[in-house]
């Protein structure tokens, strides 16, 4: 393992110049201290987890020190904005810290998000809270940990910087890892600004660093997009089949290596409704939970826009194709194994339809009562989840008809239907209340529940003895929390 002043740096993005990103130093907070970290994102590194408690720490994540191989930089970017493109954006909060290679040859962006302010902030303060900055650690480790691609959080500093927003709060960096952070809205920024030179540069930067095995093909860069269009199926198909919704799904915010990352109004579902809206500032719903799949396809548009200097619109319009049947059989094959079914049937996908739309009508839990089918046998478990619904007639039809499907399914005994059921299947999901509970706690100067739940999450399939209280249906004020792009 590695101490701090070890890691191995090599800042390629950097090296594309000062086209691509602004050099720009992280304005330190007042009294750093460490709030959360993870012990798995700081392997990434090979870092010695015990070197999170040290001073030095929470000094050069917290903006104080920086070293002398980093090349901090803000990145240039546009975007599409709830439907409407913006014409420049850019990292208004977040540096680039460098590129770290781990002994695996691995690259880790270090990207530090509420650094202050940079040639982009616009009219922000370029900073960052504690509540926030505790938010997107927890999800960003909490998805990877439920095998959804995210970008990774290292650690959360906390400060005494005061820092305004609907009141005073204190201000908080957040260390984010992930291989690149390039997004739709780099590729936008030099098409609509009609710079070929930069825009041909930036994509041989990604088909070379990201995407090498697509130099193999006849036409590389439709390789590379055909690629991101099917990240992104698969990565949505899993934000649909465990209930995650993102917010903010603008151009900006969706990464080219199709990985979830720029956390804001997030939300897991609690209650099944598939017209959910996270974010209480989308007024019209653009990024409720259903709409994420048709508005991934049409972020995939904009980005294929982009790209018709280098591929042939006929040639994009036939990847765009296949975002939909990849999202469906990405989807329907997660939601049968969540149903612990092993083999595929062309009934399955209007069996999952009609469960949906009974849990939708009656409020029904939506992680617990997959974790609850899996407890025991089929029979049983529809037996005691039946008082849950409403409509019971429906309920038990539908019941009939997956008895009968298990059935069908093969001859298997009750402890391999709980195992292999139970491993897809979470018992613990970051729930808005109880990251409200840690925020809180953290907000009075007590970080012991933000690390707690971190850890509970970090295995979210695992039933973990003293922590039912992490597995429970949130109270009713915990369902109604209003989120923010700030929060």
């Amino acid at each position: 393992m590695k101490a701090l002043d070890e890691l191995t740096f090599d800042n390629r993005f950097a090296r594309l110049g000062d086209a691509f990103s602004t050099h720009v130093l992280p304005e330190p907070l007042d009294a750093p201290r460490l709030v959360v970290a993870s012990d798995a994102a700081m392997a990434l590194l090979d870092l010695d987890p015990t070197v999170a408690e040290t001073p030095v720490f929470a000094e050069l994540f917290g903006g104080h020190k920086l070293w002398a191989e980093a090349e901090p930089r803000a990145m240039v970017y546009s975007g599409h904005q709830f439907g409407g493109y913006t014409p420049q954006l850019g990292d208004g909060r977040g540096l680039l810290l460098g590129e770290v290679y781990n002994q695996a040859g691995e690259h880790w962006d270090l990207h530090l998000k509420g650094a202050g302010m940079t040639p982009y902030s616009r009219m922000g303060d370029g900073r960052a809270v504690l509540r926030s900055s505790i938010r997107e650690f927890l999800a960003s480790e909490a998805l990877h940990a439920l095998g959804i691609p995210s970008s990774r959080a290292l650690c959360v500093i906390g400060s005494d910087t005061p820092v305004w927003r609907e009141k005073q709060e204190r201000g908080a960096m957040v260390l984010r890892l992930a291989h690149s952070h390039i997004r739709f809205g780099h590729f936008e920024y030099f098409y609509y600004t009609k710079k070929p030179e930069q825009q041909a540069e930036l994509a041989e930067h990604v088909l070379n660093l990201h995407y090498p095995e697509c130099r193999e093909q006849p036409e590389p860069y439709l390789a590379m997009f055909r690629e991101i269009v099917e990240r992104n199926a698969e990565m949505i198909a899993k934000w649909q089949a465990y209930g995650f919704c993102h917010g903010v799904m603008n151009t900006d915010n969706m990464s080219i290596l199709g990985i979830t990352f720029d956390f804001g109004p997030f939300a897991f579902l609690d209650d099944f409704d598939a017209h959910f809206i996270c974010n209480h500032s989308d007024h019209e719903g653009r990024y409720s939970f259903s709409n994420q799949v048709p508005i991934g396809q049409w972020n995939l548009s904009a980005l294929a826009q982009a790209l018709t200097p280098f591929i042939s619109v006929d040639a994009l319009k036939e990847a765009l194709g296949l975002y939909l049947p990849l999202y469906q059989a990405h989807y329907l094959d997660l939601m049968r194994r969540r149903l612990g079914l092993t083999t595929a049937e062309d009934a399955d996908q209007p069996l999952v339809e009609r469960l949906l739309k009974l849990m939708q009508n009656s409020g029904v839990d939506y992680t617990l009562f997959f974790r609850r089918l899996g407890d025991e046998s089929a029979a049983l478990a529809v037996a005691r989840l039946r008082d849950d619904f409403v409509d019971l007639a429906g309920f038990d039809a539908w019941a009939d008809q997956y008895k009968a499907r298990v059935a069908r399914d093969g001859d298997y005994s009750e402890a391999q239907r709980r195992e292999r059921m139970h491993a897809v299947n979470p018992l613990y999901i970051l729930r808005n209340y109880l990251a409200q509970n840690a925020i809180a706690a953290a907000e009075s100067g007590d970080y012991s529940e933000a690390r707690r739940l971190h850890e509970v999450l970090s295995k979210p399939f695992e039933e973990q003895a003293g922590m039912e209280q992490y597995a429970q249906r949130p109270p009713d004020w915990g369902k109604h929390l209003e989120i923010s792009c700030s929060s």
